[in-house]
């Protein structure tokens, strides 16, 4: 297979270039190569490089700076998905595409399955779900993956930001009564390329699936076992929502059942404390 992989330098993005080659072979972009804001050149790309698959890593993946960027957030996260698909459905090539936790409210008291009703709080998750209802309204061929609380050994995320400030400060204030799945961004990319071959293979495989690693925790227990792993003495503080005000609203339940993802393809994520364990090693031994 052609592989068209954008967003070759993002957490998901990056990992997928080093996983994706024993299907085929990867033409992977980046900002400098694909304006993702251009519809145009989004369309001279693929016309160019002709994939049988196309995997859309790339996203505007800025919440709180998205409630002042919404036309730039919904170009990249909503247009840009919507101009790949119709691509791919004229190429008749796959698409895989990614989304979040926060196309959801938050209100629910369970795990979200695939068929809850979207009801997003902020700019960023309506345009993703944008992203996928244009995806969807194509027909094109795809695999739309959400999932919640990215993370990896390098770019910005939670993780770093712990690290980071736990060497910087004494004590620090972290929310939680915000429940999710933190998720290792190399999880994302084994689960992609094991449902890649078996959505070519049988057309029912296709469509929407929830993608998160298993477990659950806060953002405030998601630091504490940070620390607890990197063995550093920090100490962290619990806090409301309410006392860390942000631009954009964040959903109060984050939690993805991933039962479809299991029963359908037979995937499943690792454990969000043994996925962190793992990244945190490959973190300490480049360090």
């Amino acid at each position: 297979m052609r592989i068209l992989l954008t967003g070759r330098n993002g957490q998901v993005g990056w990992e997928l270039e080093r996983t994706l080659p024993p299907l085929g072979e990867v033409i992977a972009t980046d900002r400098a190569t694909l304006d993702l804001s251009k519809p145009d050149a989004i369309r001279r790309v693929v016309r160019e490089a002709k994939p049988d698959l196309i995997v859309y890593a790339a996203a505007y993946t800025a919440v709180d700076k998205a409630e002042s960027e919404p036309e730039l957030a919904h170009a990249i996260n909503a247009t840009a998905p919507g101009v790949l698909a119709e691509e791919a459905k004229r190429l008749g090539a796959l698409l895989v595409h990614y989304s979040t936790d926060y196309v959801f409210d938050g209100c629910k008291t369970t795990p979200y399955v695939e068929d809850d009703a979207p009801n997003p709080l902020n700019v960023y998750g309506a345009s993703k779900l944008a992203g996928e209802r244009a995806i969807q309204a194509s027909s094109c061929r795809h695999l739309i993956f959400r999932t919640s609380w990215v993370y990896g050994a390098r770019g910005h995320n939670f993780l770093l930001t712990i690290l980071r400030a736990a060497r910087e400060k004494p004590e620090l204030r972290v929310v939680d009564d915000q429940l999710g799945a933190p998720t290792w961004c190399r999880e994302i990319a084994r689960a992609t390329a094991d449902a890649i071959p078996l959505a070519l293979a049988d057309p029912s495989k296709l469509g929407l699936y929830h993608a998160s690693c298993t477990g659950a925790t806060s953002w405030f227990g998601f630091a504490v076992e940070i620390l607890r792993v990197a063995d550093i003495p920090t100490r962290v503080h619990a806090i409301a929502s309410s006392q860390h005000p942000t631009a954009a609203l964040r959903p109060a339940n984050s939690r993805l059942s991933n039962v479809k993802l299991a029963t359908t393809l037979g995937i499943a994520l690792g454990d969000w404390r043994e996925s962190l364990a793992r990244c945190m090693r490959e973190i300490q031994t480049k360090s």
